[in-house]
C-alpha cells in the first residue's frame, strides 16, 4: 500500500488537475493498492492537518478543468521558519502530520517559493516529489512548467483582439503582461501577437528609445504602436536604484502600474493617445490548451513512476524535449530569467521588435 499526500502551492494556473490526475492515472495503473490524501489550500493544509481523503472520480473529468480541485494559497517561505499568531511551529507541524498519516511520499505542484519549502521538508527528511508550475515559466532546472503555454496563449490572444482597435483609432496601446521578476510570458506573448515593442524586467527600458520606436513606425506610414509590456518592467533610471531605494520610491508611486506610468511619459513627451489594457488573472484562468494537457500527464506520469520505485527529492523537469529529473537542491531559490543575449531576444530584434534598450 502506497499512502501519497499531494498539494497544489501558490498562484494557480492550467493543468494543474491534469498534472495530479497524470500522477494517480499512473499509480492506479501499476496495480499497487494506493490511497491519496489531498491537503487543502496549499502547505496550509499540511500545516493544519487540513485534507480529505481521494479517489478515483476525484480525478475523473478534471483533464480539462483550470485550477486546482484542491486550493491553493501563498505561504511565504520566508515565514516557514517563524510560528504562528498561536505559536505553531510550521515545520514541525507539517512533519507531524505526514508521519500521523503514515505517508510514503508527498506529492508538490508549485513554483519558485513552493519548491524552496519543498526543499527545506526535503532537508527535513521527508520523502518529496515536485512538479513544475508557473505561468511565468521561470524555475531552474526546467525547460518548460506547465501552465506557460496556456497563458501566452490567452496574453496573445489578448494582444491579438488589440490590433483592430489599435489600428481603426491610430493609437498606442499598451498590453500588460504578467511576470514581475521574469519575461519569458511577455516575450512569447508579445511575439506571437505582433509586438511591435516589448518590455521585460531584464532588460532595462529607456523612455526615449520607445518613443523613438514610435516615431520610426510612424515615419514608415503606420499609425498605431502595439506594446507587451511585463508587470516588473523597469527603466534604467530604476534599475540604477538599490533595492531599499527603489522600495522607498514606490511608497509613493502615484500609478497603478508600470505601463500606467509609461503611457502617461508617452502621452506628455509626444501628445499621443495612449490606451492600457490589463488582461490580469485572465492569464491563469481557464481550461489548458492541449500542450498543456499533453505536457502536464507526462510529467505526472513520470512522477507516479518515480513514486512507485522510491525515487524521492526530486523535481520533475524537461530538458531538450525529454522528461527528466532534477535535484530539489539544484531548484530550490533559483529564477531562470531571460538573458538579453539569448537566442530569442536577438531574433526578435531581427525583426523589428524594440526592447527600449
Amino acid at each position: 500500500m502506497k499512502r501519497i499526500g499531494m498539494l497544489t502551492s501558490g498562484g494557480d494556473c492550467q493543468a494543474l488537475n491534469a498534472a495530479m490526475r497524470g500522477v494517480v492515472k499512473c499509480l492506479s495503473c501499476s496495480g499497487e493498492a494506493v490511497e491519496i490524501y489531498g491537503f487543502l489550500e496549499g502547505y496550509k493544509g499540511l500545516i493544519y492537518g487540513d485534507f480529505r481523503m481521494l479517489t478515483g472520480a476525484d480525478f475523473s473529468g478534471i483533464l480539462t478543468k483550470g485550477g486546482t480541485i484542491l486550493g491553493s494559497s501563498r505561504t511565504p517561505f520566508k515565514l516557514m521558519r517563524e510560528p504562528d499568531e498561536n505559536g505553531l511551529d510550521k515545520v514541525e507541524a507539517m512533519k507531524q502530520n505526514y508521519y500521523k498519516l503514515k505517508l510514503d511520499c508527498l506529492v508538490i505542484l508549485g513554483g519558485n517559493g513552493t519548491h524552496k519549502t519543498a526543499n527545506l521538508l526535503r532537508g527535513e527528511g521527508l520523502n518529496v516529489v515536485t512538479l513544475p508550475k508557473t505561468i511565468d515559466n521561470d524555475l531552474w532546472g526546467t525547460d518548460m512548467t506547465f501552465g506557460f503555454q496556456s497563458a501566452v496563449d490567452i496574453a496573445t490572444d489578448c494582444i491579438d483582439c488589440i490590433h483592430t482597435t489599435a489600428a481603426s483609432h491610430g493609437r498606442i496601446f499598451i498590453v500588460e503582461v504578467m511576470g514581475h521578476k521574469v519575461g519569458w510570458l511577455t516575450l512569447n506573448a508579445g511575439m506571437a501577437g505582433g509586438a511591435d515593442i516589448i518590455l521585460i524586467p531584464e532588460i532595462p527600458y529607456d523612455i526615449n528609445k520607445i518613443i523613438e520606436a514610435i516615431n520610426a513606425r510612424a515615419e514608415r506610414g503606420s499609425k498605431f504602436t502595439i506594446m507587451a509590456v511585463a508587470e516588473g518592467a523597469i527603466s534604467k533610471e530604476d534599475a540604477k536604484l538599490s533595492k531599499k531605494e527603489y522600495k522607498e520610491k514606490m511608497k509613493n508611486y502615484p500609478y497603478p502600474s508600470v505601463s500606467y506610468e509609461i503611457a502617461d511619459k508617452i502621452q506628455k513627451k509626444t501628445g499621443l493617445d495612449v490606451r492600457v489594457t490589463v488582461p490580469g488573472h485572465t492569464q491563469r484562468g481557464g481550461s489548458p490548451c492541449p500542450y498543456d494537457r499533453v505536457f502536464a500527464t507526462r510529467l505526472g506520469a513520470e512522477a507516479g513512476k518515480m513514486i512507485l520505485n522510491g525515487e524521492y527529492g526530486f523535481m520533475v523537469g524537461y530538458k531538450n524535449r525529454e522528461v527528466i529529473k532534477v535535484p530539489l537542491e539544484e531548484v530550490a531559490g533559483k529564477l531562470k530569467m531571460v538573458s538579453p543575449d539569448a537566442t530569442i531576444v536577438q531574433e526578435a530584434k531581427l525583426t523589428g521588435i524594440s526592447f527600449g534598450d
